[in-house]
């Protein structure tokens, strides 16, 4: 999601809840993203991915970006479309992870611990580097480049 504040366009971008993430920050923000199967349409797992992550609906119209693998070789769908939310009312999914590990113990933690708008240039430094491409395309299919 994007906003256009005059001349200056924000992202939102997520931060990873649980343990392994509590101390990191940049490079560690995300787009909101889960996985899907078929005969679930990528658009629309991407709509469910959001607002299971965030407690917001994403409405188009969605700008399609071109796919990016990322390190474990996953592939990335995603799309922009315009919108506004206000992170302080943030509603994350839960999941359960061993943790402390080797403990035997099961705890929740949110999916999203935290949301943000940052401009472009800042956005660049939070998002995880293999995200990176769909700011740089972002900007240049708005007129930001």
């Amino acid at each position: 999601m994007y906003r256009c504040r005059g001349d200056r366009v924000e992202v939102f971008l997520v931060h990873p809840g649980g343990p392994f993430w509590v101390n990191k920050d940049l490079g560690a923000w995300s787009i909101p993203k889960g996985e899907f199967e078929p005969p679930e349409e990528a658009l629309s797992a991407a709509q469910r991915e959001f607002e299971e992550e965030t407690g917001f609906k994403a409405r188009g119209p969605f700008i399609s970006l071109t796919p990016v693998r990322q390190k474990n070789g996953k592939i990335v769908d995603a799309w922009a479309c315009e919108g506004d939310c206000d992170p302080a009312d943030l509603k994350s999914n839960m999941f359960a992870m061993e943790w402390p590990l080797h403990s035997s113990r099961r705890q929740e933690f949110s999916e999203v611990d935290r949301a943000g708008w940052f401009g472009l240039e800042e956005a660049g430094r939070k998002i995880l580097p293999g995200q990176s491409a769909f700011l740089e395309e972002l900007s240049k299919l708005i007129g930001q480049a």
